[in-house]
């Protein structure tokens, strides 16, 4: 079994939102293998750099990848996260909802 992998946590939590927008951080956490509190922290970190929306349902989270927003690495802006989910095959965008803002793609064309 390998000891690392291609994608980051944050980028596999950010897949299991993708998956699943209200999955709960027990669930991230499992499913990458870490604790709570790191999957608390990661989820954190993707909502304040604008990547991830939370919003309270009740008792639980539920979160909107923000698919328009550009990749991180300094070589790569031209592309967006969601195409980097679409790639990956995770991305469950339902039919009819849109990203909030428009993509850099977009901003270029305008």
């Amino acid at each position: 079994m390998p000891t690392w992998s291609f994608l980051t946590n944050h980028g596999r939590a950010l897949l299991c939102i993708a998956r699943e927008p209200d999955v709960r951080l027990r669930d991230i956490a499992a499913s990458l293998d870490i604790t709570e509190r790191r999957a608390h922290d990661i989820v954190s970190d993707l909502t304040e750099a604008g990547y991830v929306l939370k919003t309270k349902d009740g008792r639980r989270n539920n979160y909107e990848v923000q698919h328009h927003m550009p990749l991180p690495e300094p070589n790569s802006r031209e592309r967006a996260i969601g195409d980097v989910l679409e790639l990956l095959g995770s991305s469950r965008k339902t039919p009819g909802a849109r990203d909030r803002r428009a993509s850099p793609v977009e901003r270029r064309r305008k």
